[in-house]
């Protein structure tokens, strides 16, 4: 039996990295954070996948669905909620991998999927990360 402190972090882990991540943004991108789900799965699902054109699973640490604030129309009812996406496996072996903290990469794989959801570009996403890390 493998003793529980070697044991590798659990999806609900990873989630509660998240969230931290979340509760420590600034308050004007919480604000706007509120319909958005988040969810963490083992692995992307296929038609996740090909959507991206991406083969290898392992690949993608993380996925926004959905549209960027900037593009929203009231005429959107009916669609489902933008939700973030974060997948345990690739997350750990990317952790693995790297030999960046697990808090680390879990925050910078949460907060460039935030990003998505407000349209931001890579540089903004780096200084939001900046922002949060302090």
């Amino acid at each position: 039996m493998v003793p529980p402190d070697q044991l590798p972090p659990t999806a609900e882990t990873i989630e509660a990295i998240a969230r931290a991540t979340i509760a420590g943004l600034p308050d004007a991108f919480r604000a706007h954070l509120g319909d958005v789900v988040l969810i963490v799965e083992e692995f992307a699902d296929d038609e996740t996948l090909d959507a991206l054109g991406i083969e290898d699973p392992f690949e993608l640490s993380g996925v926004y669905h959905g549209r960027p604030l900037g593009e929203k129309s009231s005429m959107d009812s009916g669609t489902p909620p933008d939700r973030i996406h974060l997948y345990r496996r690739a997350i750990l072996d990317e952790w693995i991998d790297t030999g960046v903290g697990l808090t680390a990469l879990v925050a910078h794989v949460t907060i460039h999927e935030i990003g998505h959801h407000f349209g931001l570009s890579d540089a903004d996403m780096h200084a939001l990360e900046a922002s949060v890390e302090g």
